[in-house]
Formats: structure tokens, C-alpha cells, sequence
């Protein structure tokens, strides 16, 4: 905290920029206060030496008539700066109805703070009862914006056909014991920053990281904690407990000492944004933040009843698409691209955003089309999860002409046809090349689908091939939660086992469904851990374990080293490939037709689309090799004799072959073997990949 003893004076502020703004004002250097809140009486801000203390040691009433205009009350207070935490109480109206909740006993954390602390006293349950919260309640904190040295070291801006994106979470890549990174970097965004090597090794350009805004992680049922994060407390500040002393300025500065790092290795950040929801629950939850400023002003509220909406399945609905929080979201996203110099955003359970106050979906919703439109994030890779709990489903639909979506019919069919699934051959080949059947009537760029078979939410790709079912007992809900949909298959015995066959079957389908992401049209996403099967011993929703089930484990990346190997060869060929010529077209139906796609089934030009089918082939020119490429994806059981196309004067190397062991699966460009014969014996349930080469 930057103060100096007996010399605080207030002056009149300024209602804009809102936070804590630290300037000089007056002639003096201070801090600028602005908040929100129409049908407050009162407003009073409190001034606390640490996070620690149980009273403030100065409080200033902020006076209508002085300190207000409009709905926003402000207060310019001299000689404290960068560190001082502070908090807010806000008098008012109780009348659920009208969205007013007001608690005057209430400590509030500023809806704009850039940086927040939790006491260790903390009490979430406390919180969530009428009456104060003063000596356990959350601080914010003024974090000064200038004081950070980006070295000027500017930011990648990877063309999104160049993309590779590898979901993460912040402390479960570098918190198991065996990930080399000593506390107190240890699960932490120094302990990330430490494994930038690993990242530039594995090929990938950008990181997107799981929920990172302040979150409370103690909103979970069951004296568990939330691991993931989509709970958040605010949308500005960087979650504390990954600061390597836990504090909110650190937070601050080590997350920018990890972006820029990355970027000097010419990786991305992307942020996993949550704006749909927030930790405050619903009624009997606790008031943190927003409700006590103007609960009618962030949340869709009843105005019959006074019950929140929930189309996000966790308690309340953030009101997107009303003034005020419609402004905060774009603040928000303006300052991560501004101060945080933060690449793109995935907006969590997206389609909320697109409801109107009473929750019903627009046709222009205003919110996302100044998400599209911004210039400040024109130069941002905008992603959605297409989707909500409530049962609206935009994949294919979503407003916007920059916004890409996360394909969740990619991740279906890819499974459903791996497995060997009756009539996924039809539905399976369209996925191949950028979903045109979902795509190309809105002339959609080709990077429109971010293609992915595993995720965060969900089994892991090792546990896609060892479970049938769901197996999340530990989270203390008798197994009912996590989605039952898993299009999953274990192939004889569920979970780990010593049988070869069984193992070797496993292996050949994690590779097959890899191998189909990175050569398929659109932007390739791939989830930590998935590289080196990761395991989570079958449990499909994770949220809550803080543990060795979610934890990165390294003894993976030499124990999987040859899968590892794979990976990266993966990587490595998508950029030299036909895929990568999506780049130089505008639309996907441009790239469909100047890369001669054609199809085939084990006879050349013989597609088989029958519901008995599971075979797909397709071979598609490179104008950039001025070669042609041929995809074999054979998921019947039985190996099948493939005759290959011809064209003269070319010869065929092999690239991949999902049923060779290393390092004989893949190949680069310059040491693919020739394929002397006109047929090719294909092992079922294996991927094979080929270049021509002009002889």
C-alpha cells in the first residue's frame, strides 16, 4: 500500500474511467473511485491497510449531492496509490422484484477492480447470510497499470490458419510434485511460464487458459473446492491464488511476466472469459460484488417473483445485453487486450450472451455484435462455446461475421465414427473439411470451426478409449453428475488393463482421432495432457478436483514419449500440408473447391455412404506443394485392401500410418517412404495418410 500517514485528503473525482483509476488530480497524486449503483442512498468507501484487517482505517461517505452524478458515485482521494485495498458498503432498497438487494452491512468488491484478495477468514456461508461481512470479507485492490515493463515486445498475431491451440489450466499443468517447479512457482503462472519450453517444443501458437478472472473456489458443493474457476468474483482481475505469494498485485504482475514471455516465444494467450454467470448464486447465494451495487442491473431477475434466471445452469444469468453490463463486458475485454495484451478470448456457454433481459434469444443481439464489431478487439481471435444449459444450441448460427465456434458436432461425429458407429461415415466426412453442411451457406472463413474431440469438460482423450461410463464418484454426488452422452468406448475392459490387444487398439484410436483434428479443415484445438494420455480415471467432470485427477502428471511425457513424438509430428505437417492452404481463401467454399476435394472409398471415386459404412477416403491438392494428399480413415475392424488414385507421373510416399509403431507411424515431407504398389493393405480401425511425388 502507498500511503502517506496523516496527509489523505479528499477531492471531488470524476465519474469516468470507473475502478480505481491511480492519477494525478488537483494537483495531487491519488486515486480516482467510480461505481455504478441508480437506486443506492449510500455509498461509503473504506480504506484497509491489508487484506487482513478486520476494520477499515479510514471510511469516507460519499454524499449524494457532492459525489454523485447521474447513477455513478466517485470520490478522488490523495496520497495512497498502488497496493492500497479498499472496498465499498452501498445502502438501498431491499425489493427483490425491482432487482434491489441491497445490504448496507455488506463489504463489497468494486465491479472494476483490477486486483482482489480473500482473508483467510473468508466465509463463503457467512456471505451468504443478511448482516456484515466486514472482518472475512474480500478487498479489492488499486493496481497502477504503468508500472509494468512489456519490453516492448510485441505480440505474435498468428494468422488463425496457422493456429494450434492447447487448452489449459493454470495450476494443474505445474502443480503434481513430478513437474519440476518449485514452490512457490509451483501450480502457479510463474510455474507456467517455467514450461514455456515444453509448449514451443510440442508446436503449438497459442495457449487458451482456463478461467483465470477471480474466481471463488470455494463455490462448490460439498466442502470441495472449484478447481476449474467458472465461478467468477469480477471480470478484471487476475485470480489471485495463482500469484506466487497469493497475492492480488502479484497476480498482476507475474500473469503480464507470463504473457510476455510467451509471446517472446511467439505463443498466444487466450482467455477462457466467463461473462454468463457469476459466483453470487442466486438468492440464498452469497453478495460479494454485484448484487449489492444493483443485483437489476448485472443479472436477469423476475420482476414478478424476484427468482434470477438460470440459462447457465449455475445459480444466475448475467444481463448481457442491459446497458451497464453490456459497457462492463466490453471494459473488461478492452482491458485484457490493452493493459494485459491478452490474444483472444473462448466465451463460456456463449449463447447466453445472445438473450435478451427476460431471457429470450435475439435475433441481433447488441452485446455480440459489439464484440465483432470493436476495433479495439478487431485484431483478437473471438471463439464461442455455441451453446448454453438451457438448451439453445448456435453451432452454425451464431451472430457475428469474426466469431469462430467451438464444433461440437466435429467432436460428435469424430467420436461416433472412430468407434464404429452405424451411419457416422455421412455424417463423419463433411467434418474433414471445414463443415461446409454447417458453414459455407453463411461464406464462412475456413477457421470458422475450431475442431476438437476432447476438452476440459469431459472425459480425456486416453479416458475417451478406457470408459464407457462415467466414473465420478469422488465428487460426492453419487456419480449423477457429468454428462452421460460420451460416445466413449472402452474395447473389452473398463479402465486401465495389461491386455496388449486391448492397449494396442486404444493407442491406434487416440491416434486416429488426433490425426483427424490436425488434418482436417478449421483451427485445431488439443487439451493439456492429451498429448501423453492424460488420465483421469474416467471422471467426465473434474470441476472440483484440486488434485492428482485434474494435475498434469510429467512422468507421462517420457513413459508416452513415442505418442508425444506423434504429436508433434501432427503439428509439424499441418503446416506444410494442403490444410494449410485455407489461408489464402476467403471463404470455406472457396478452399472446398480450388483444393479439388474428391471422394473415395476402398475403390478410387467410389464413395460408400451407406449406414454400414466406416470407411471414408478423400484426396485434395495442395497448390502450394503441387502435390496431391490422400486421407484413409478406416474404421472398421478388419484391415481393408485400399486401391489408390492415380495420377500421372506421381508416385506415393507414406506420411502417417496410425498402425505402425514408432517411429514408423509418421514421417516429415522429406523422409515420407515410397508406396510401391497400386494398393494399400489398411489395418482396421487405423488412419493413413500419403503424398504424391512427380517422379
Amino acid at each position: 500500500m502507498s500511503l502517506k500517514a496523516g496527509t489523505i485528503a479528499t477531492y471531488l473525482g470524476e465519474p469516468s474511467p470507473l475502478g480505481a483509476t491511480v492519477c494525478k488530480m488537483h494537483n495531487e497524486r491519488g486515486v480516482n473511485f467510480s461505481v455504478f449503483s441508480k437506486d443506492a442512498t449510500q455509498v461509503e468507501l473504506m480504506l484497509f491497510r491489508d487484506a487482513e484487517s478486520p476494520e477499515p482505517f479510514l471510511t469516507l461517505d460519499l454524499e449524494p449531492m457532492v459525489h454523485r452524478q447521474g447513477h455513478y458515485w466517485f470520490i478522488f482521494v490523495a496520497n495512497i496509490g498502488h497496493g492500497q485495498h479498499y472496498g465499498y458498503r452501498v445502502r438501498g432498497p431491499h425489493n427483490p422484484r425491482r432487482g434491489q438487494l441491497f445490504d448496507a452491512q455488506k463489504l463489497l468488491v468494486d465491479p472494476y477492480a483490477r486486483a482482489i484478495e480473500r482473508p483467510k477468514g473468508y466465509d463463503r456461508v457467512s456471505a451468504s447470510m443478511p448482516g456484515s461481512t466486514l472482518a472475512n470479507g474480500m478487498k479489492s485492490v488499486v493496481v497502477d497499470a504503468n508500472r509494468f515493463d512489456w519490453q516492448d515486445v510485441p505480440p505474435p498475431r498468428t494468422a488463425l490458419a496457422n493456429t494450434v491451440i492447447y487448452e489449459l489450466h493454470v495450476r494443474g499443468f505445474t502443480q503434481h510434485p513430478n513437474s519440476n517447479v518449485k514452490a512457490p512457482h509451483r501450480g502457479c503462472y510463474l510455474g507456467l511460464l517455467e514450461k514455456i519450453p515444453y509448449l514451443k517444443s510440442l508446436g503449438i501458437t497459442a495457449v487458451e487458459l482456463m478461467p483465470i478472472q477471480q474466481f471463488d473456489p470455494d463455490d462448490a458443493p460439498h466442502e470441495k473446492q472449484n478447481y476449474w474457476g467458472y465461478s467468477p468474483i469480477n471480470f478484471f482481475a487476475p485470480h489471485n491464488d495463482y500469484a506466487s505469494d497469493g497475492t492480488g498485485i502479484t497476480a498482476v504482475e507475474e500473469l503480464k511476466m507470463l504473457i510476455r514471455e510467451l509471446h517472446k516465444a511467439k505463443i498466444e494467450v487466450y482467455l477462457d472469459v466467463v461473462f454468463n454467470h457469476t459466483c453470487e448464486g442466486d438468492h440464498a447465494g452469497p453478495t460479494l460484488c454485484f448484487k449489492g451495487f444493483q443485483a437489476g442491473a448485472y443479472y436477469m431477475i423476475n420482476n414478478k417473483t424476484g427468482a434470477f434466471s438460470n440459462f447457465s445452469g449455475c445459480g444466475n444469468t448475467c444481463n448481457a445485453n442491459f446497458s451497464i453490463m453490456r459497457r462492463m463486458i466490453i471494459d473488461a475485454l478492452h482491458f485484457w487486450v490493452e493493459e494485459m495484451h491478452i490474444d483472444g478470448f473462448r466465451f463460456d456457454l456463449a449463447s447466453v450472451l445472445a438473450r435478451d433481459g427476460k431471457g429470450k434469444p435475439m435475433q441481433e443481439p447488441p452485446l455480440l455484435w459489439s464484440i465483432d464489431s470493436d476495433p479495439v478487439l478487431c485484431g483478437t481471435k473471438i471463439i464461442a462455446e455455441a451453446w448454453d444449459a438451457a438448451g439453445l444450441y448456435q453451432v452454425g448460427s451464431f451472430i457475428g461475421d469474426r466469431w469462430n465456434e467451438w464444433n461440437g458436432r466435429f467432436r460428435d461425429d469424430v467420436r461416433q465414427f472412430w468407434r464404429g458407429d452405424q451411419d457416422a461415415a455421412k455424417h463423419y466426412a463433411p467434418r474433414l473439411i471445414g463443415s461446409p453442411d454447417i458453414y459455407a451457406q453463411q461464406r464462412h472463413s475456413p477457421q470458422r470451426s475450431i475442431n476438437f474431440v476432447a476438452a476440459h469438460d469431459g472425459f480425456t482423450l486416453n479416458d475417451l478409449v478406457c470408459y464407457e461410463q462415467k466414473h465420478n464418484l469422488a465428487n460426492g454426488e453419487n456419480n449423477r453428475d457429468g454428462d452421460n452422452h460420451n460416445l466413449s468406448a472402452n474395447y473389452g475392459f473398463e479402465g486401465p488393463t495389461q491386455d496388449v490387444r486391448i492397449n494396442n487398439i486404444r493407442l491406434r484410436q487416440i491416434k486416429n482421432m488426433l490425426a483427424t483434428v490436425f488434418s482436417s479443415l478449421g483451427t485445431p484445438m488439443l487439451t493439456m495432457g492429451d498429448e501423453v494420455r492424460r488420465t483421469q480415471g474416467g471422471n467426465n467432470n473434474a470441476y472440483c478436483q484440486d488434485n492428482e485427477i485434474s494435475w498434469f502428471d510429467w512422468s507421462l511425457v517420457e513413459t508416452q514419449a513415442d505418442l508425444f513424438r506423434f504429436v508433434k509430428g501432427l503439428i509439424a505437417l499441418r503446416r506444410s500440408h494442403p490444410v494449410a492452404d485455407q489461408r489464402i481463401h476467403r471463404s470455406l467454399n472457396d478452399v472446398v473447391e480450388k483444393l479439388n476435394v474428391a471422394w473415395h472409398g476402398i475403390e478410387p471415386n467410389r464413395p460408400d455412404w451407406a449406414a454400414h459404412s466406416h470407411v471414408v477416403a478423400v484426396s485434395m491438392f495442395s497448390h502450394r506443394l503441387y502435390e496431391y494428399i490422400y486421407f484413409i480413415h478406416n474404421a472398421y475392424w478388419d484391415s481393408l485392401t485400399f486401391t489408390l488414385p492415380h495420377f500421372d507421373g506421381c508416385d506415393w510416399h507414406l506420411l502417417i500410418n496410425t498402425a505402425n509403431a514408432s517411429p514408423e507411424d509418421i514421417y516429415t515431407l522429406g523422409t515420407a517412404p515410397k508406396v510401391t504398389e497400386r494398393s494399400l493393405l489398411v489395418t482396421g480401425r487405423s488412419f493413413v495418410a500419403l503424398v504424391s511425388r512427380k517422379r
